[in-house]
């Protein structure tokens, strides 16, 4: 008897002990909340998830934003606690009925808000769920009346008095518990409730058609205490044993550019671990530190090198310690290796030191490049010892009066050459024999720096630059122009003196920025993109298929986020939709400035982490320095991190480093589905001149495979490899036969690269026409086609082809396409070319200058870094003909407007509302209304512009306004019209 008594007393402590190691196991964590919304705008659900979240965030619940209903399947609901919704969707199909009734049964949470009661109003069985139908409402102020003050849910909740739609229900579920009822006279309607459905809870209220309830903190308390509820004990005791940092925050003098009340305090700075727990990255991802302080400071940006090791510039000196003597700088390249693979750098080597404020770094022949303004400087090790003993400069005249203006973003291209942007403190010098001025433009240059383009113009500062799978670029630019698309290099409009700016086209689809914390401090383009910096692609396989050579990465460091731009083709070019967010923090020191991904396939981010990221215009009460960035004795110089953002069960790389002395080690990287290997190992292979690979690289391009999207990736490297080696120039009949073979294969990708790689000749042209790519089905090929002819012999008979296919409906209603067959006319098509350009140049005197007699000059300019009109009044004469010479000297665009007598703030409010509209720039950011009477252009910096107008017959002041996004507000004056 004893011996079975010791067995079950074994027993029962092994079930104890097999017991204590779940509940061990089973970690503290956020809760995971997906949020349905609709593009609809009766009820704007993206603002009420963004209110929420911010509400939600910082005790430890993550929202995932959605409009998409099919994100109502198995696998997506899975990885969530709970589904909160939020729209107008008047039927749900048969799968998504299934997967969302097995998702709550199975013991998750529902959270159907105001509205969601009239959706899917086709499943009978998930209205019985929500527990009840919206039927009737009208309008009116009415107070909550509590009928259950002792549930959780109305915890800490007060009743509240708010204006709201006033929802009757119908098909109300006899089990629902109800909370609140809406009481009008004698009729009392539930208007909070709780249901049960299989092992999940469901929490509904009537409550929330806009910001009258939105923004009560009682709604919001008992909204969040209705969420926990709903995702079961099981989650909310995890949640409660999350650790939620507290940070401390203190007085101290930090601008008001908002004038906010009360006015901003100083955030503590955390322990990366610390920071993670208030950073929100998708479901199904892990966020991982690679490197922190001491061990790393203020990293500005970063690359890996073809052994897979991390180069990190750190930058102390940024951004008001510009020295004169560059070799005195404190700023340092540093090498950073994990030699134990636990996926934390262990080792850390300092290449390069006594540098003063790099910006940028890419490597080409066998060292670096960085960006130094006023120099690009070549670094080399020859030794082997990991510390640079070549520094020379390869091109200098970078501007260096204001430091985040300045060049950055150092990327090697598909095609072989160091591509780059710059802010206003633009380039000003020689090249060759080649003169060049230019500022906030996109450029590239040859690996030696003996050869430099200007390749397109840009609306502001620019910091961000990214290439697609397909050799597409894309960039972002500071001041509400998140993600823009190169679409015909400048040199080409240049030819028929097409303006500039054509040369780039703002894409992004929205205004809107989403944070996560409610201390967001801006200058201007208050809750939109104000600093958008990077614009990486995502370019491996380790992620979702969603996200393959389609999501672009674009950091804002002010609103402490990584967003998603979603990339999807538009006619020959592209549109950005909103993604929301990749990473969103609470911590108000995380400041991402590069994303992208690494040669493990995973996205890294280089985490600025500093408290103070705003630059200029110089608050009040503060002064500028050298970099002319305000000073601020709350800049950090210490602090610094770099995060590995992982996918659970992404599959290890292939590749972990490349050997420039095995050329088919080199090969094999051109067949990585990672384009960090292939474009290293295109650039060592032509770097090495190994011409021996050509084989190789020719089977390459003969294959006429695609992957699940439609490219061919190892066949468009290895197009550009032979380009780059140098046997496409017409000396090796076979690769010429093979790139022209090209020109049909399946994926117009490849179809792109060879069209860009064969040689100018009659004979490639000849072979363009026979391929039938000047009529491709797809169009941003088709757009490579005719660039490609602009620059080919001319030819009448491809002249009378041009000439026809610019009446095409679909070429002529294409943004590109329209403007790149003219292009190639003027090469093809005899007297096209001077009669365009001809034509082209007098619109713009046309546009500029009028032949009216002026009877007063008005010189008005703008104050740089100060946002404000040097004239804050003027006097005119009723009826008289006005010219206004309105110059722009500051580092942004600005616009001048007059407006009629009394109408500042409606205007002011129709520009604030335009501010959010994709297509707002278009328009020059001025409101078509008629309280606007005479408007300039948005003019480009260091430009003016003269507006000649005749003056109003009645007397009276009439305000001036410059209308971009947030300037309206401080950037205005006073027309006194007299007699």
């Amino acid at each position: 008897m004893k011996k079975y008594i010791v067995l079950v007393a074994i027993c029962l402590a092994a079930l104890v002990s097999i017991k204590g190691t779940f509940i061990k196991n089973d970690p503290p964590r956020r809760l995971e909340i997906l949020f349905l919304g609709h593009t609809a705008t009766h009820h704007l659900s993206d603002k009420f998830a963004e209110i929420v979240q911010q509400s939600f965030f910082k005790d430890g619940i993550n929202i995932t934003y959605t409009t998409n209903p099919d994100d109502l399947n198995e696998t997506t609901l899975a990885k969530y606690d709970g589904l909160m919704v939020y729209a107008n969707y008047d039927t749900i199909s048969k799968s998504q009925e299934k997967a969302l009734l097995q998702f709550v049964k199975s013991g998750k949470g529902f959270i159907p808000v105001h509205c969601a009661s009239y959706c899917f109003r086709n499943s009978d069985e998930v209205v019985k769920m929500i527990g009840g139908q919206f039927s009737t409402h009208k309008t009116d102020t009415f107070t909550m009346v509590v009928v259950d003050k002792k549930h959780p849910i109305m915890k800490g909740v007060n009743a509240f008095n708010t204006w709201d739609e006033t929802y009757v229900h119908t098909k109300i579920n006899k089990d629902i518990h109800v909370i609140t009822e809406r009481v009008e006279g004698a009729h009392h309607e539930p208007y909070t409730w709780t249901n049960n459905y299989g092992k999940g809870r469901v929490f509904y209220t009537a409550y929330g058609h806009d910001e009258h309830t939105w923004k009560n903190p009682d709604f919001l308390k008992m909204l969040e205490n209705g969420v926990v509820w709903a995702v079961g004990k099981k989650a909310e005791k995890n949640l409660d044993k999350l650790q939620k940092p507290n940070p401390a925050y203190t007085v101290a003098d930090i601008p008001n550019y908002e004038n906010r009340n009360p006015a901003p305090k100083l955030q503590a700075p955390l322990s990366p671990a610390e920071s993670q727990l208030l950073t929100q990255i998708p479901v199904g991802f892990k966020m991982q530190l690679f490197a922190a302080e001491p061990d790393i400071e203020k990293p500005i940006a970063m690359a890996w090198d073809e052994r897979g090791r991390l180069w990190v510039l750190e930058t102390i000196d940024y951004p008001n310690t510009v020295r004169e003597n560059k070799n005195e700088g404190q700023d340092r390249i540093k090498i950073c290796e994990d030699t134990n693979g636990d996926g934390k750098a262990d080792k850390f080597t300092i290449f390069a030191d006594h540098l003063n404020i790099p910006t940028s770094i890419v490597f080409a022949r066998g060292g670096v490049i960085i960006s130094q303004a006023p120099d690009f400087l070549f670094l080399k090790d020859t030794d082997g010892d990991d510390k640079a003993d070549v520094r020379e400069k390869i091109i200098t005249g970078w501007g260096t009066f204001d430091t985040h203006a300045g060049p950055s973003n150092l990327k090697y291209g598909l095609d072989n050459k160091i591509w780059g942007t710059v802010g206003y403190s633009g380039f000003r010098g020689t090249i060759g024999d080649k003169k060049f001025d230019f500022n906030q433009a996109v450029y590239r240059f040859t690996p030696d720096g003996k050869n430099l383009e200007h390749l397109g113009s840009t609306s502001n500062n620019t910091w961000g630059l990214g290439f697609s799978e397909n050799f597409d670029v894309f960039i972002s630019t500071a001041n509400n122009s998140h993600s823009d698309y190169l679409g015909i290099p400048l040199p080409y409009l240049q030819r028929l003196a097409m303006p500039g700016m054509e040369s780039v086209k703002k894409i992004d689809g929205h205004y809107g920025m989403h944070v996560v914390t409610k201390n967001l401090r801006q200058v201007d383009v208050h809750d939109g993109f104000t600093a958008a910096a990077g614009h990486n692609l995502y370019t491996a396989r380790n992620f979702p298929e969603e996200y393959w050579n389609k999501i672009g990465f674009v950091n804002e460091p002010t609103g402490r986020v990584v967003h998603r731009a979603v990339l999807e083709p538009d006619g020959s070019g592209f549109r950005e939709k909103d993604g929301w967010n990749f990473l969103a923090s609470a911590d108000e020191w995380m400041g991402p400035v590069q994303s992208e991904v690494g040669p493990d396939g995973a996205l890294w981010v280089c985490d600025w982490y500093n408290f103070i990221i705003q630059h200029n215009p110089t608050p009040k009460g503060f002064e500028n320095g050298k970099g002319n960035a305000y000073i601020n004795p709350l800049r950090d110089r210490t602090h610094g991190r770099i995060y590995r953002i992982v996918y659970d069960g992404a599959k290890p790389s292939a590749i972990t480093k490349l050997d420039k002395n095995k050329p088919d080690e080199l090969l094999a990287g051109l067949k990585s589905d990672n384009m960090f290997w292939r474009i290293t190992a295109q650039r060592l292979i032509v770097e090495g001149g190994y011409k021996q690979l050509a084989p190789q690289l020719f089977d390459l391009v003969l294959n006429t495979s695609v992957d699940a999207i439609g490219i061919n990736a190892p066949a468009i490297h290895a197009l550009w490899t032979l380009n780059g080696l140098g046997l496409l120039n017409g000396s090796n009949e076979k690769a010429l036969t093979v790139a022209e073979g090209a020109l049909s294969h399946p994926s117009a990708g490849v179809r792109k690269a060879a069209l860009q790689v064969l040689p100018l000749t009659a004979r490639s042209m000849a072979a363009i026409q026979k391929a039938g790519l000047l009529t491709d089905a797809n169009l941003n090929t088709r757009l490579a086609a005719f660039l490609t002819v602009a620059d080919m012999p001319a030819n009448d008979e491809m002249g009378q082809f041009l000439s026809a296919a610019q009446k095409v409906p679909q070429n002529a209603n294409d943004y590109w396409l329209s403007r790149a067959i003219p292009i190639a006319m003027a090469t093809h098509v005899k007297g096209f070319e001077e009669e365009t350009k001809n034509a082209n140049l007098a619109a713009i005197e046309r546009a500029n200058i009028s032949n009216a007699k002026v009877d007063q000059t008005v010189k008005i300019a703008v104050v740089q870094n100060a946002m404000k009109y040097d004239t804050k009044t003027f006097t005119v004469k009723a009826g008289s003909m006005v010219e206004v010479d309105f110059s722009n000297p500051d580092f942004m665009q600005h616009n001048f407007l007059i407006l009629k007598k009394g109408s500042l703030d409606k205007v002011g409010a129709a520009a604030d509302k335009l501010a959010q509209d994709p297509k707002g720039i278009e328009q020059n950011y001025i409101p078509k209304i008629p309280e606007v009477l005479f408007s300039t252009t948005l003019v480009e910096p260091q430009k003016s512009f003269k507006l000649k107008f005749r003056v109003p017959a009645d007397a009276g002041d009439y305000p001036f306004i410059c209308s971009f996004p947030g300037h309206w507000r401080i950037m205005n004056g006073i027309m006194k019209v007299i007699k």
